[in-house]
């Protein structure tokens, strides 16, 4: 069975641009503030331009109303990674990650190991005591996190 790929108009540079991008991202009939990914799939159904996905990607991360309404450390993902040869000279042989999911900040540390100790003493001191706590923390249910 053969796919057939539609074509879609390129859309040149210039304001129009910025309008497919507001009717897509902002407005209540397209569903309104969509994150990244929908955004470009629903736009690339319908149009195409060499920038697309990085113009999107800046228009989402300027929004107003998603910036409000989508604070920082609602929902972070965190991983101990390692073991990593050579050690450190410190006897550090992991490293502790933190990413916050919506603005992909990542807050990194090597240790010297990767119990639940480490782990919820890295999330005391070095999370939740400098940016606040976090709404909900994702891993991979490893037996560090448990």
């Amino acid at each position: 069975m053969r796919r057939s790929k539609t074509s879609v108009p390129y859309v040149p540079q210039g304001d129009l641009r910025r309008i497919i991008l507001q009717i897509y991202h902002d407005t209540a009939a397209n569903g309104a503030h969509f994150g990244r990914d929908k955004t470009i799939h629903k736009i690339k159904q319908r149009y195409f331009w060499s920038s697309m996905y990085k113009d999107i990607n800046n228009y989402i991360k300027s929004c107003i109303l998603c910036a409000q309404f989508n604070p920082l450390w609602q929902l972070v993902s965190m991983d101990f990674h390692g073991p990593i040869t050579p050690t450190t000279q410190r006897g550090n042989k992991y490293i502790i990650s933190l990413t916050d999911v919506l603005s992909k900040f990542v807050v990194t540390k090597a240790l010297r190991d990767n119990t639940a100790q480490t782990a919820v003493r890295f999330l005391k001191e070095d999370i939740i005591s400098k940016f606040g706590t976090p709404r909900c923390v994702l891993t991979d249910n490893g037996t560090h996190f448990t």
